[in-house]
């Protein structure tokens, strides 16, 4: 058998251009009896680590490398029109060297070379061309180009100087034959020549794009959704379908279609004798911690324990004495102390600065040290939170401290920590969106040219995944028979389906990490190659979370979430301050707060962090929670899977008689949840209760079950009932806790991580329980930064909606009453001028630096003193239409009178655009009465209807009042259910739901040119729904169909993308 090594290979992170996922990559080349491969995707080392450790485990040496882009000028020239275009090369790590070397040119070409590609230019090929080796890639290479465009004397030149760069003995000229690309043909025999004159070795490649030969339909179809198109669409920009070659190839088929020159193929074995790249992977990198002069770390670590700890513990007992020293030994003995001081300093920083920080999340809340540190805010005694849940002396892994900060400031520490420790040495961690089940259907679909409702159809058929683990669509038709019958029965579905089988769970595009920040001892590029995210200018790392930290290159690696309800905490506390000068400090508030819990127990929970949607209010209504650990348990209950305890629990709850354990052993475990199996501690601490588990032993169980992989699950269902019974169970009994405990290892919520939640649940309620006005100025506040377009809107609808319940006034915009955003004025809330529509930065500022002098006394006044430049006509319209200027008058008088009244202060005569149309152009002009404050002509006012059109065209929804509160009662006589609720209900229900059309769009279908219309219907409290009414049902109801109509839509409840839609089947005007 022959020996070949492919050198030129692309894997799936060339993003859409490649389908080859890394494990089933290498393991076909294992298949192959290939004793190496490599990867060199364009432009970037995505894939790199993961590929390494695949190659190290199934054997098999990995020759990390990359297909880079050549400026054909600098890398800094970036010419319209010049430097769009580029050349490639392939260079490969030989050793350690060489892959650092590699990291800084991918990194710079990012950085400082990316113009519409990554590139790179010769100069910067010089100064790091230690350790690699290159190949003159495809027939756009940076020799191949000029050679096919006729320019000899160039393409001998570039060689000339890649020899000078790299050495003979480190340069191979490229060599391939495909099916169809004509150019290849005459590019070999100029390289054979080239090869025989200059000495340089030749290489035999395949430029691999996909696995298997039967891959290069779906390879195709993945170029289609990478460029928008489909195969029905003819001249595609980007097709490789007539070249059905781009597989790897066997030895045999790679020496045969080379037998002409046997030393390219030989060549391919001595450029993988020639790599020999090892990698130190799984090692923690901590960055560098300045600690006092004379003091070790540990020292330090110690010392600053000490020093804090009578903040959290007064009164210090021998148990919290033990629990301290037991956890700092595991800390020290791990070597993790400089992790905690960096979190720990961090985390201080934010809080002494004013930013507000979550309790905790996750495990590491059950740690004392941490709480001593004041990294997390719950205390694990009072919590009877486990510390060996979040580190224990046997867990190989590392520990995470992940952390929740107010989502507005969340960069704010990002920054500190980047400042702190160097910009060379933090970043922002890479993240990949792949072709779930579900999309790759859809996405296969479009390509394939498809209408719409056939791939949609087969979508909803595939089960979601479950938590921590994807859908496949092998596992969908094993599990779902609706869709194993379609593809037997369907042969247009089974083609769909076999064709996405490619495509699920590709690498489908970059984005930036959501929390994820690393920092380093020294520069980044010493680990990891960097770019910039994709439009904007953050700096992440190209490798993501499961490559940049422990389990590969060993980064100090944490999250930094940002989070609503932390901002509305934040900004709630602020204004108390303001309002009542009162500073609230939660540490020094208990629990047992029964305002806090009367407002829980009424299911008026809008605002509540975890406790807002329908199916938890009436939860929490039914159950009326009366401590922390009620909120605890319906946190981690209201899932999937653990849901179905909720019932039983609340029953408990109410007759403490039907409480029971399903061992004696477990009731100081399960004492606070009534005897329910509550939380994934609950397990580990059953398996150490009665089967005689170690904590290690535990989280195996875990980790087992969370997998589902039916062989280890026996595996730990023998060892499991073996342990119980040795401890005393009977064999039925521990089959009765297995079957109970098991799945919930797989599902259930942490406890730790349930008390941090509960904790910030209880905060919402407790601010706004005692102090309603700010808590709401506050929720509106946060729901107005953090949001855009119609979710910002029903968000601030549906908390405008909770202040009327509450009876708290909520006062429109006023250029002489509001600031930029909400405010509290006398009790009451009042909108921000940032509020309205076409109302700038720029325009408030100059409106508050105008108010500072006095208020404005008429719109005249107004116009006199702001900046005009700044205010301009469309943001004065946006103003008066708003209600911004009511105390000066009538808003159509105020309108009408814009333009004299500016045109007056700016003293320019005032001459009308053509083809303009006044607001007023209708108007005659002797119906304009009397002048009024010399400026202002009284002309008849708009009607509440339209001021209500005006509010929701401005303000995004209806303020003041609602179309819908009229017709209220028969609205809700006709409907089953409320817009609110259908998130709860099952999918295909049949339901009635009345509202107010807010936007109608209408489409003609493709197949049949009919028309149809995507209708949003809003209720009374602004949530909104996206109904989709079909031709049949549009052709019957199209009259009705219009803005600001006001129906009754009936039909069929479907989840699209998560989210629930109606397909109508009837519509009925409310008259």
């Amino acid at each position: 058998m022959a020996e070949f090594v492919h050198l030129h290979n692309h894997s799936e992170y060339s993003l859409l251009d490649g389908l080859s996922r890394i494990d089933p990559m290498v393991e076909y080349a294992k298949k192959q009896g290939m004793k190496a491969i490599a990867i060199t995707d364009h432009g970037n080392l995505y894939g790199a680590i993961k590929f390494y450790k695949k190659c190290l485990s199934e054997e098999i040496k990995p020759i990390i490398g990359c297909e880079i882009y050549v400026a054909k000028r600098s890398l800094s020239d970036k010419e319209a029109g010049v430097d769009k275009d580029y050349n490639h090369l392939i260079l490969l790590a030989k050793d350690l060297a060489g892959y650092k070397n590699l990291l800084k040119i991918i990194t710079i070409s990012h950085l400082e070379g990316f113009y519409y590609k990554p590139r790179t230019d010769v100069a910067l090929l010089k100064k790091y061309n230690e350790g690699l080796i290159c190949l003159t890639a495809c027939v756009n290479g940076y020799v191949g180009e000029p050679l096919l465009e006729g320019k000899e004397s160039e393409g001998r030149k570039r060689l000339e100087t890649l020899i000078d760069i790299y050495g003979k003995e480190n340069l191979f000229l490229e060599i391939q034959r495909h099916i169809h690309v004509p150019p290849q043909a005459e590019l070999n025999e100029k390289l054979i020549t080239l090869s025989k004159e200059y000495g340089v070795g030749l290489i035999a490649t395949n430029d691999n794009h996909y696995i298997e030969k039967d891959d290069a339909a779906a390879q195709e179809l993945l170029l289609c959704i990478g460029t928008q198109t489909t195969m029905l669409d003819e001249g595609r920009k980007l097709s490789m379908i007539d070249s059905p070659d781009f597989y790897i190839k066997s030895a045999d088929e790679m020496s045969e279609a080379f037998k002409d020159v046997p030393e390219a193929i030989t060549n391919s074995v001595k450029i993988a004798d020639m790599c020999n790249l090892e990698l130190t992977l799984g090692k923690w990198i901590m960055p560098q911690y300045d600690v006092p002069k004379g003091m070790t770390t540990a020292e330090y670590f110690n010392a600053l324990i000490e020093e804090r700890l009578p903040q959290r513990y007064p009164d210090v007992t021998q148990e919290i004495r033990d629990r301290i020293n037991y956890e700092i030994d595991v800390i020290l003995k791990k070597g993790y102390e400089t992790y905690f001081l960096t979190v720990a300093d961090f985390v201080n920083w934010a809080k002494d600065h004013g930013i507000s920080v979550g309790p905790g999340r996750g495990s590491a809340a059950g740690s004392v040290v941490s709480y001593i540190l004041r990294i997390t805010d719950v205390d694990p005694f009072y919590f009877k939170l486990p510390f060996e849940r979040f580190l224990n002396p046997e867990r190989p892994s590392a520990p995470d401290i992940d952390l929740d900060f107010a989502d507005t400031r969340r960069d704010e520490v990002i920054q500190y920590v980047t400042e702190k420790y160097g910009h060379d040495k933090v970043a922002q961690i890479i993240t990949f969106g792949t072709m779930e089940a579900r999309g790759s259907v859809r996405d296969a679909g479009r390509a394939l040219g498809m209408p719409y409702a056939q791939p949609d159809r087969i979508s909803k058929m595939i089960p979601p995944g479950w938590q921590g683990h994807h859908m496949t669509i092998d596992l969908a038709l094993a599990q779902s028979q609706d869709l194993k019958n379609a593809y037997n029965t369907e042969p247009e579905t089974k083609r769909l389906l076999d064709i996405a089988k490619k495509l699920n769970g590709v690498a489908r595009h970059a984005s930036v990490h959501a929390a994820g920040v690393v920092i380093a001892d020294k520069d980044l590029t010493e680990y990891v190659p960097l770019q910039k995210e994709t439009n904007g200018d953050k700096i992440v790392t190209q490798y993501d979370m499961y490559t940049v930290g422990e389990d590969g290159v060993g980064l100090l690696k944490m999250d930094f979430l940002g989070l609503r309800n932390l901002t509305i905490i934040q900004e709630a506390l602020r204004f108390i301050k303001e309002n009542q000068n009162k500073e609230i400090d939660f540490q020094k508030i208990s629990y047992d707060d029964p305002p806090t819990y009367k407002l829980l127990a009424s299911g008026e929970t809008t605002g509540i962090f975890q406790l807002e949607s329908a199916g938890m209010r009436r939860y929490i209504k039914e159950l009326k929670p009366t401590t922390i650990f009620d909120v605890m348990a319906m946190v981690a209950l209201y899932r999937p899977g653990p849901m179905q305890n909720i019932p039983d629990f609340i029953a408990r709850k109410h007759d403490p008689s039907r409480i029971s354990f399903p061992d004696p052993r477990l009731e100081h475990i399960l004492a606070n949840s009534y005897g329910i199996l509550t939380f994934q501690d609950d397990v580990l601490l059953t398996t150490i209760a009665l089967a005689g588990y170690t904590w290690l032993d535990a989280d195996k169980f875990r980790k087992a079950m969370g997998k589902k992989i039916p062989a280890e699950m026996k595996k730990q269902k023998e060892i499991f009932l073996s342990g119980a019974v040795k401890n005393g169970l009977t064999q039925k009994k521990a089959e009765e806790i297995f079957e109970l405990i098991a799945p919930f290892a797989g599902y259930g919520f942490n406890k730790a991580h349930a008390s941090c939640y509960a904790t910030i649940a209880f905060r919402t309620a407790y601010l706004k329980a005692h102090y309603p006005v700010e808590f709401m100025t506050a929720l509106l506040t946060a729901e107005s930064r953090g949001s855009t377009g119609p979710q910002k809107n029903e968000k601030i609808s549906i908390a405008v909606a909770e202040c009327k319940r509450l009876k708290i006034d909520v006062l429109g915009p006023n250029v002489n009453k509001s600031l930029q955003d909400f405010s509290i004025e006398e009790n009451k809330v009042r909108f921000g001028l940032s509020a309205v529509k076409n109302v700038g930065t720029a325009a408030i500022t100059t409106i508050l630096d105008a108010r500072t002098t006095g208020e404005f006394k008429d719109l005249a006044d107004f116009c006199s003193r702001v900046d005009l430049s700044k205010v301009n006509k469309k943001t004065l319209e946006s103003l008066i239409k708003a209600g911004a200027f009511d105390e000066f008058g009538k808003r159509a008088s105020m309108l009408f009178s814009i333009t004299n009244i500016v045109s007056s202060i700016t003293k320019k005569p005032v001459k009308k655009p053509v083809n303009q149309v006044s607001l007023f152009a209708d108007l005659p002009q002797e119906t304009a009465g009397p002048l009024i404050d010399g400026s202002i002509q009284d002309i008849e006012d708009f009607t509440d209807s339209e001021k209500l059109m005006f509010e929701r065209e401005l303000l995004g929804f209806f303020l003041s009042d609602h179309p819908l509160n009229y017709k209220l009662n028969t609205l809700l006589t006709f409907a089953t259910h409320k817009i609110s609720d259908l998130p709860e209900v099952n999918n295909g229900a049949r339901i009635k739901i009345g509202g107010f059309i807010s936007s109608i769009k209408k489409i003609f279908t493709k197949r049949s040119d009919e028309e149809m219309a995507f209708v949003s219907l809003d209720d009374h409290l602004g949530v909104s729904i996206e109904c989709v009414v079909f031709p049949k049902i549009f052709e019957k109801s199209k009259s009705y169909l219009v803005k600001d109509a006001i129906v009754i839509m009936e039909g069929k409840l479907d989840f699209k993308e998560e989210l629930p839609v109606i397909i109508v089947e009837g519509v009925r005007i409310l008259n």
